[in-house]
């Protein structure tokens, strides 16, 4: 088979275009080379069959003519000499007479000579005889004198026959020469044709590879799998453009929001390497200032790496008991905060998620809300199954301004009122990032009776068979009473919006 390696290797070095017109081509010519043979061997069988049929004709009249069917030679003669054709008489000897001369006549074989003897049977031969191809029918017979078995064989020339069969070679020759000369035309046509797209797909490529410039797209002309593949080369290339917008804004953000404590930090430092003299008071007071900044720093720095790995492949989500994540996440910030209360009335059930990530993000809500409550205050968290499962984290803090709700999502977003507080302005966009990866979405609203309601939407998994391989739920920690007029929703009557962060 190294032939076929060889050819198979070959036909890999041919560009696409030609690949395709070399194949249509291929395939075109096969199918016509196939249907002139066809049509060859239909004509021949047909021609040789109309052949036969006139010999059985002429058997038919011979017997017609003779009395009692006993076949007379001298009529048999004159009747195939009209017909253009010839007769042969072959006794039970073998002994061979011939209407076209006694002395040139075509030799029996074997089994003639046997239907003579038997003077019954048929036998039908194609014989060349003095360059003149005939078609003989050889019949047994009886001599109408003696009445002894004979055979007689009738034949007829086969020159006007075979004539007709070169002729229809030349045409059906000729007919697969320009078939496959067309293809080979079609071919190269509909490969350049079918390539082109293709090759406008490839040099937008080449030029992106080259230009680094994302903004170049393909111009979209069909609606078949090409055009298709076109529009998702554009759909590929929007989707670069806005990945690296987004890079670009992250760090043009996070090197703005990272100055601001560098700067402070150098200024500190300096301060103090400058001044060993300074008094103890002022000294301390510089030093609490660099713990802050260098703590607010590590935690800009961490929400800028969770970020950052947005693109990162994350383990297959897993079936979590939501309202023991919720439990834990609680009690994470209740011991950051230990002068706020927690309200917590949370429904039993599991979701698909990435409990790590799902849970950070449950803190970040938590810890958002514990910012901006009021010292001693409370929170309330609430855990509802519904068509979906619904999260309410309510603070009861000074609320959102209504022009700050449309940015909270934004990155380094904060509202003018907690630029003084301590915060990246990350936390809650990672939240946003998070929810969205399982499939939910989060809201904030302002409800009448002050404070924020920010609420996480996730969708809800089998809740029996989750049930069943985690056991039954461990009851929530609960702090207060629940309120009796909530039995439902608390927050029905809140105004959802998209929500990120204070911070």
């Amino acid at each position: 088979m190294s032939w076929w390696k060889g050819l198979s290797a070959r036909v890999r070095g041919l560009s696409f275009r030609t690949q395709l017109g070399t194949f249509s081509a291929l395939a075109v010519g096969v199918t016509v080379a196939v249907a002139a043979l066809a049509s060859y061997l239909v004509v021949d069988h047909q021609l040789y069959s109309q052949v036969d049929s006139s010999l059985q004709s002429d058997v038919r009249t011979a017997r017609a003519i003779s009395p009692g069917g006993v076949i007379d030679p001298n009529q048999a003669e004159r009747l195939i000499a009209r017909t253009g054709g010839f007769l042969q008489v072959i006794d039970q000897t073998g002994v061979t007479s011939s209407s076209l001369n006694d002395a040139l006549v075509i030799p029996p074989n074997k089994a003639e000579e046997a239907i003579a003897a038997a003077g019954s049977g048929t036998r039908y031969d194609t014989v060349t005889f003095q360059g003149t191809d005939y078609r003989v029918l050889t019949f047994g017979a009886r001599d109408i004198n003696s009445g002894t078995p004979l055979a007689l064989q009738i034949g007829r020339p086969f020159g006007e026959l075979e004539h007709t069969l070169s002729s229809l070679r030349l045409i059906l020759w000729l007919v697969v020469l320009g078939g496959i000369f067309i293809a080979i035309a079609l071919g190269y046509l509909i490969g350049r044709e079918t390539i082109r797209p293709v090759t406008r797909l490839t040099d937008a490529a080449e030029y992106v590879a080259a230009t680094q410039d994302l903004s170049s797209t393909i111009d979209v002309q069909s609606e078949d799998e090409l055009g298709r593949l076109a529009r998702s080369f554009n759909a590929m290339l929007m989707a670069l453009a806005a990945s690296r917008r987004q890079q670009a804004q992250l760090i043009s953000d996070a090197g703005h929001e990272l100055r601001t404590p560098l700067t402070s930090l150098r200024t500190n430092i300096e301060v103090l390497m400058r001044r060993p003299d300074l008094p103890e008071a002022d000294r301390a007071e510089l030093f609490d200032d660099v713990e802050a900044q260098l703590g607010e720093l590590t935690t800009l720095i961490g929400d800028l790496v969770d970020l950052a790995r947005e693109e990162e492949r994350q383990p297959e989500p897993i079936e979590v008991r939501l309202d023991a994540l919720v439990s834990g996440a609680v009690e994470r910030v209740r011991r950051r905060a230990p002068g706020i209360t927690f309200d917590t009335h949370l429904t039993a059930g599991s979701v698909r998620a990435q409990p790590a990530l799902l849970e950070r993000a449950v803190v970040n809500v938590l810890d958002n809300a514990v910012k901006w409550s009021p010292p001693g205050g409370h929170i309330e968290v609430w855990l509802q199954r519904g068509a979906i499962w619904a999260l309410d984290v309510h603070d009861h803090g000074p609320g959102i301004a209504p022009e700050d709700l449309p940015h909270i999502f934004d990155r380094f977003y904060r509202a003018a009122t907690a630029r003084s507080l301590p915060g990246s302005g990350l936390g809650l966009a990672i939240v946003a990032q998070v929810v969205a990866q399982h499939g939910g979405v989060v809201t904030a609203s302002c409800p009448p009776e002050g404070g924020t309601v920010v609420r996480i939407e996730l969708p809800i998994v089998a809740e029996d068979e989750a049930d069943a391989h985690f056991g039954p739920p461990a009851p929530p920690p609960v702090t207060a009473d629940p309120r009796p007029d909530a039995p439902g929703d608390p927050y029905a009557d809140a105004v959802e919006g998209d929500f990120t962060s204070h911070r």
